[in-house]
């Protein structure tokens, strides 16, 4: 009877080993750029192409990065005079980065910076020339008598610290989520303003509503007269929550945007913008189409990057910083084609080019992200 009891076990000892061995980590798909199943969770996710799965760049991925700084709260744009780079900090900071050393310096706001959720001190641009009037241009949240609202400033450095001069244009509809708040110049002198929906998605095919649009106005804060509607800020509509503003050396006009949230979710997009056009949220999201209504050049499908800073290289091609996607994307317009050229590093808000290298912020300490005890950086990596 113990004999054949000891015959047993061994039987199923071997049996027990062999589905071990059958069930191990080498069936498990990559996570690399495989096409993965959607998750509810604001967690890495890779991008779904449209129509095709998004490569890798080898190359890109084995340049070793170098971390400028470290310690920075939630940057959220970058900006350059000289050799100095300014980030702004969702808090309410200005951060100058001089030789490494981080210079953190107070701004002074007529109305305070509302720091909620996406909410806070977001877009930042230097003046033209700003080396010699020391202006520079702020969008930021606040709480105003409807509630959240959002707006733009002109700020002057005054030592270590800012001040702001004036506002520029103010009761932009705000919320926890969907601020918008990128800045960019155009290559035509004139300001452009990404709004988000405010969670109102009505506003945002609402003309008469600064929500969910592009808008674009003079450097002093004035309407341009050949804006799309006399008297009106709005460049384009039918946004979501666009983060991300480039154009190509002949004037190309780009957009980055984020797509709906829940079921369906991802579809986050690239767009090209035109005057007065209308990019269809909340009415039509990816391959859907409505009379009247712009559809996408790019978006992700099911999956979401939420990609958030712009920028276009020498080739015309597209550096997008992705939060859930923890990824810097190129876009390629010509091929469609849409590769991750950098991982590793978590959450990324925004970039920059200059000469050969690329500068990226991460945004792992925004509630979203799993920070490291050096979160959030400045990082440079080569690029060709």
């Amino acid at each position: 009877m113990s004999i054949r009891l000891v015959k047993l076990g061994a039987v199923l000892l071997l049996l027990f080993v062999t589905l071990i061995a059958c069930s191990g980590t080498g069936d498990k798909p990559s996570e690399g750029n495989t096409i993965q199943a959607p998750v509810a969770t604001d967690q890495k996710s890779p991008v779904v192409s449209n129509p095709e799965e998004p490569n890798s760049s080898e190359g890109a991925k084995e340049s070793s990065p170098i971390q400028i700084s470290a310690g920075l709260r939630i940057p959220w744009s970058i900006v350059w005079d000289g050799d100095d780079i300014y980030l702004s900090e969702r808090e309410g900071n200005i951060v100058q980065v001089k030789d490494g050393e981080i210079k953190r310096q107070a701004v002074r706001l007529g109305k305070s910076v509302h720091h909620d959720g996406e909410g806070g001190f977001l877009g930042l641009l230097l003046a033209p020339d700003f080396h010699d009037s020391g202006l520079a241009y702020a969008y930021h949240t606040y709480r105003g008598s409807e509630g959240t609202m959002n707006r733009v400033v002109l700020l002057k450095r005054e030592g270590s610290e800012w001040a702001e001069e004036r506002a520029l244009l103010e009761g932009i509809p705000g919320d926890m989520y969907h601020n918008g708040g990128r800045m960019a110049f155009g290559p035509d002198g004139m300001l452009y303003v990404t709004t988000g929906d405010a969670q109102v998605t009505s506003l945002s095919q609402n003309k008469d509503s600064l929500a969910g649009k592009i808008l674009r106005m003079t450097l002093e804060g004035g309407v341009p007269d050949d804006n799309p509607i006399p008297g009106s800020y709005m460049y384009s509509y039918g946004h979501r929550n666009p983060q991300g503003l480039a154009w190509t050396k002949d004037g190309i006009m780009y957009s980055t945007e984020h797509g709906p949230s829940g079921r369906p979710g991802g579809h986050d997009e690239i767009n090209r913008i035109e005057r007065g056009g209308n990019y269809g949220w909340p009415v039509v999201i990816g391959d859907d189409h409505s009379e009247g209504m712009i559809a996408p050049l790019y978006h992700t499908g099911d999956e979401a990057i939420a990609p958030s800073g712009t920028i276009i290289d020498d080739q015309g091609r597209l550096l997008i910083a992705a939060l859930r996607g923890e990824a810097i994307y190129r876009y390629t317009p010509e091929s469609g084609e849409i590769e991750a050229i950098h991982e590793g590093e978590g959450r990324i808000r925004d970039l920059a080019l200059r000469n050969g290298t690329l500068y990226f912020i991460t945004n792992n300490r925004d509630g979203r992200g799993q920070p490291s005890s050096t979160d959030d950086r400045l990082i440079a990596i080569p690029y060709q």
